[in-house]
């Protein structure tokens, strides 16, 4: 009896020809020496409190609504074990200081009264401690005009566990430099978030597809978990 295939969030928006293309993809294997890389989980995108997409975009407009208080659990989930495990921890953040080049990730309309480096401080359960390198970027990959690969490499890191937001933008395009840059990716489907869910489900849907593994959530624990081999 052939196994049944495993459930993913896309299932409900592809149809038969994407079917088809994936049986053209081999799947991938992580390797055993990960890292976890938290891409942009500051307070831009949580806000203040949970609520509806279309109320807190008035006060953060960055924010992803509920997308990111239901992620939340299990990002937390994935640092805890991380840490317990000797796994290495990264952070990425915006970079908007004076001089920077790019001069922010995208551009949107500001809320009135906040300036560009508002809400850009991490959320307190997500916040890194001493230690954990911290990553400022102007584009939406975290490798782009920064020292990740060099620092991944002194960290002796083949596997990049990617969690964190947006999946469609920085979470993709993080994705994809880091398979350009020769690193296996596990992106955990619970664990990232878009203000937009069906750019959410085709962007992981694409990744797993050609520059990743999109695991649950279960799983990425128990690659964490088992540390570096």
């Amino acid at each position: 009896m052939d196994p049944v295939p495993e459930r993913h969030c896309w299932d409900d928006v592809i149809g038969d020809d994407e079917r088809l293309v994936a049986t053209r993809y081999r799947p991938r294997s992580p390797g055993r020496r990960p890292a976890l890389l938290l891409v942009d989980c500051y307070r831009k995108v949580f806000g203040d409190r949970p609520q509806p997409l279309a109320e807190a975009i008035a006060e953060f407009p960055s924010s992803c609504g509920l997308a990111g208080w239901t992620a939340l659990p299990h990002l937390e989930a994935l640092l805890e074990r991380a840490r317990s495990a000797g796994v290495p921890v990264l952070h990425t953040t915006g970079d908007v200081r004076p001089g920077v080049p790019g001069g922010g990730v995208t551009q949107r309309v500001p809320a009135a009264g906040r300036d560009d480096a508002a809400g850009l401080e991490f959320i307190e359960p997500l916040r890194p401690r001493d230690g954990e390198t911290v990553v400022r970027k102007s584009r939406a990959s975290a490798f782009f005009g920064t020292a990740l690969s060099t620092w991944l490499r002194q960290l002796d890191v083949d596997t990049l566990v990617v969690a964190g937001e947006t999946t469609s933008g920085c979470v993709r395009a993080t994705t994809v430099d880091a398979y350009s840059h020769g690193f296996s990716v596990v992106v955990v489907e619970e664990a990232v978030f878009d203000r937009s869910p069906l750019s959410h489900k085709i962007a992981l849907f694409d990744l797993h597809l050609k520059y990743a593994s999109v695991v649950h959530a279960d799983r990425a624990l128990d690659l964490l978990g088992a540390g570096r081999r």
